[in-house]
């Protein structure tokens, strides 16, 4: 029994540090798992999405604390009662996830190793298994060091592991585990194989057979049966190929420009899942960034899930202007844990990427472009002198040897200072000649 006791000691206290460690060095993440648990159509606790940060870290933290309690035999019953209460809990939480299908990762591991929801709760059974040994053997749990060293280490991992997690959620994760890392490229990471494998569908068909109702099961193809069809009904049996990256884009209300600005070099984004929601410290540095950005010839897009109306006022309130193009929150909250958050993109590559406290180490050296944004005040040479309504008509511009052509899209600022410059107005869009020289 000793000896199992020992086993069973190392293995659980050692798993718990690893899951621990890998959850605080993300406790934002790790509080957007916590959201999706809480949610309506999973456990119905919404009074406690507020708290999801809140109760993320103090869950990580003791997470870790009780592997090095366990590991180095400082209070044995409080440590085997605790890992018993939590084991108990997970295992009930991950057992829901897989039998209601809720949760498709329970994120046990953060974004390092992903589980599926059987996996998870298998996982914690064995745990759960072994946890009950300690609880059984508790008196063979015996600390390792004399009573004052004990002690100073189980006081040392809880200071460290509170220093940790605050340090990540006021800089960034020590190490990215998600595929919009420093060094990833987003094109490849949504990109899929032509020899992935597909997802394999039952469809359940229901008919009326004289008066009897009757389900002909196939893989896809509608069934030959002499009767009144009544409905289908679909079950995804085996999961096709998922690339990394399936949710990210840059569009605008009516147009996606997603494949445009992942072609473009020296690209600045700022990045907020929610405008409402934007750290005002953050925001009052994005104004010297654009500048800067500018000064030194890159270009600088924001990306939001929020709507037309928050996007202006922020630009005002925070002395902006460049624009702000749509992608889903959950895609925003996974490319960088900070709101905002800047990354820099070359050709659809993470250069880049900063939490907003650390905007002030962004690197933008000088750079040469073929071509880049111009104020419209200073830069206008010249104007065609029509309205220009699609992208086609643009394209057939270029052809006709216009040395380069911007387009400014419902710029209304655009718009307004071309009025006050020539008197006219173009719509919202206007297109503008530079000669060679200028770019």
């Amino acid at each position: 029994m000793k000896v199992i006791v020992s086993i069973s000691r190392i293995f659980v206290g050692v798993l718990f540090i690893i899951s621990g460690l890998i959850k605080l060095n993300d406790p934002l993440g790790f509080s957007y798992k916590l959201q999706e648990y809480f949610s309506p159509d999973v456990l119905n606790l919404p009074f406690l999405e507020p708290y999801a940060l809140m109760i993320s870290v103090v869950v990580v933290v003791f997470e870790v604390v009780l592997g090095v309690f366990l590991l180095i035999g400082y209070k044995p019953k409080f440590t085997v009662w605790s890992l018993l209460l939590m084991i108990v809990f997970f295992t009930f939480l991950t057992f829901y996830s897989a039998y209601f299908e809720k949760v498709k990762d329970c994120g046990c591991f953060g974004d390092a190793l992903k589980l599926t929801p059987w996996e998870s709760f298998t996982k914690d059974l064995v745990l759960l298994v072994l946890i009950l040994i300690l609880f059984i053997g508790k008196k063979y749990i015996n600390p390792i060091f004399g009573r004052l060293a004990v002690t100073v280490i189980a006081l040392l991992s809880f200071i460290l592991s509170l220093w940790f997690g605050y340090h990540v959620l006021m800089h960034l994760p020590a190490k990215d585990f998600r595929a919009y890392k420093i060094g990833a490229n987003i094109t490849e990471g949504m990109s899929v194989p032509d020899d992935a494998p597909k997802a394999e569908t039952e469809y359940y068909w229901k008919f009326n057979v004289n008066g009897e109702e009757k389900i002909i099961t196939t893989m896809g193809s509608y069934p030959s049966v002499e009767g009144e069809f009544i409905g289908v009904e679909t079950k995804v049996i085996k999961e096709g190929y998922q690339p990394p990256i399936y949710d990210f884009s840059i569009e605008t209300e009516d147009e996606d420009l997603t494949t445009q600005f992942l072609s473009e070099e020296n690209l600045i984004v700022v990045i907020s899942y929610s405008l409402e929601k934007i750290e005002r410290e953050g925001a009052l540095k994005l104004k010297a960034l654009q500048d800067k950005a500018r000064a030194n010839r890159y270009q600088i897009i924001g990306l939001t899930a929020s709507g037309e109306e928050t996007k202006q006022q922020i630009n005002k309130l925070y002395n902006l202007d460049f624009t702000w193009y749509l992608c889903d929150e959950k895609a925003l909250k996974t490319v960088v844990r900070s709101n905002p958050g800047i990354i820099e993109l070359d050709a659809g590559t993470v250069k880049q990427k900063v939490h907003w406290n650390d905007v002030e180490s962004l690197e933008l050296p000088k750079v040469e472009r073929k071509s880049e944004p111009l104020k419209v005040e200073q830069e206008i040479l010249y104007l065609i002198d029509n309205k220009v309504s699609s992208k086609a008509e643009v394209d057939s511009l270029k052809k006709d040897n216009i040395e380069a052509i911007r387009v400014f899209h419902d710029n209304k600022k655009a718009t307004d200072s071309i009025s006050k410059l020539y008197g006219k107005d173009y719509g919202g869009i206007v297109i503008i000649e530079l000669k060679k020289d200028s770019l």
